[in-house]
């Protein structure tokens, strides 16, 4: 686990860790009942803090550097034992060294939906994932809250409990952040950012750590949800519902090629929308007296089998079989070229 340098007699004198494992959060010194020695060398390294902790009280806390263990280099501890006038007899005490490195990488996510509201779509919930970056900053609060007495603490065993506190937390401070649903997916690395300040207070005050990274790499909503979010952007991407309409008919008349039973179901809705449209633009106009509308054109076969790219034997055949009438082929092809040329006008 790393190497300890201690004295085969009755008290010790070097008191030192060196850790090779890359994810140990806390070490408990191993005094194997053994006592400390006055005037014992402690070496914190870079990346170390170390915890004195006597009666079950947190005494001392050392930053990195070689450190010599007298009376005024440990008012607290000296305090708690009782060492009004100096020491000189060896004393037992757990020490407790801390990993202060960062941490990176770890994951975090949420396992059930998340239930927030949103001003777009009410009540919503939402999944998420992501990445964050941690270390140690309160050292006896991290041992109070999440280390306890154990020896060796590594990453492994705190992985799970962390995982469900950043979500927690996270669920919290999104809804006191109260960003739209519809914005989340947008700004992701803005989101971690911001939600940073509201994050860290409360993983300081409860487990002594700091959350230097927070990502989020996605957030997801219901399908329904989904779908709305669909249809609001299809609805969007249209634009104008009349002008769309008029360049869908357009676009149908110009292909041609069609089956001769397909080509009146296809004038046929062609001429009920550019009716509706006509009806919608002309609202304000007066009607026309029955006795002065315009006379309706009829085709003749020739004409339709033209129009319809077929031949005119086909179109007789489906005369005679009741399938399409002359003068419905004529007023057809009338409106939906009308709607055409009004189309081609606006554009």
């Amino acid at each position: 686990m790393g190497v300890l340098d201690f004295i085969k007699g009755q008290a010790i004198e070097i008191i030192e860790w060196t850790d090779d494992s890359r994810d140990t959060l806390s070490f408990r010194f191993p005094d194997e009942d053994k006592e400390i020695k006055n005037g014992a060398q402690l070496i914190v390294r870079d990346s170390q803090m170390v915890q004195f902790v006597a009666a079950g009280q947190f005494a001392d806390l050392f930053g990195p550097g070689k450190h010599t263990l007298k009376t005024e280099n440990i008012p607290i501890l000296s305090r708690i034992l009782g060492w009004k006038y100096g020491f000189e007899s060896p004393f037992k005490c757990d020490v407790y060294y801390l990993n202060t490195r960062l941490f990176t990488g770890n994951k975090w996510g949420t396992a059930n939906p998340v239930m927030m509201r949103d001003a777009d779509f009410g009540l919503v919930r939402l999944r998420a994932f992501g990445t964050y970056d941690f270390r140690i900053v309160d050292a006896p609060k991290f041992l109070r809250e999440v280390a306890g007495t154990d020896q060796n603490f590594r990453l492994d065993e705190f992985e799970g409990t962390m995982r469900s506190r950043i979500v927690s937390v996270f669920t919290e401070a999104l809804a006191m952040a109260k960003v739209p649903a519809l914005d989340i997916a947008a700004r992701y690395s803005q989101l971690g950012e911001a939600l940073l300040p509201v994050v860290n207070p409360i993983m300081q005050a409860k487990y002594g750590l700091e959350i230097t990274a927070f990502v989020v790499e996605n957030v997801s909503v219901p399908p329904e949800v989904e779908q709305a979010i669909d249809k609001r952007s299809g609805m969007a991407a249209v634009g104008d519902l009349n002008d769309y309409v008029k360049f869908q008919m357009a676009s149908a008349m110009g292909q041609g090629g069609g089956s001769v039973a397909a080509a009146p179901a296809e004038l046929a809705m062609g001429m009920a929308m550019a009716q509706q449209m006509t009806q919608g633009m002309n609202a304000a106009a007066a009607k026309p007296a029955p006795s002065e509308a315009p006379a309706l054109d009829v085709l003749t076969p020739e004409q339709a089998a033209q129009l319809l790219s077929v031949s005119t034997e086909d179109v007789i055949a489906a005369i005679e079989a009741g399938e399409l009438k002359g003068r419905k082929i004529g007023n057809a092809y009338r409106i939906a070229r009308a709607a055409l040329d009004e189309y081609l006008r606006g554009a």
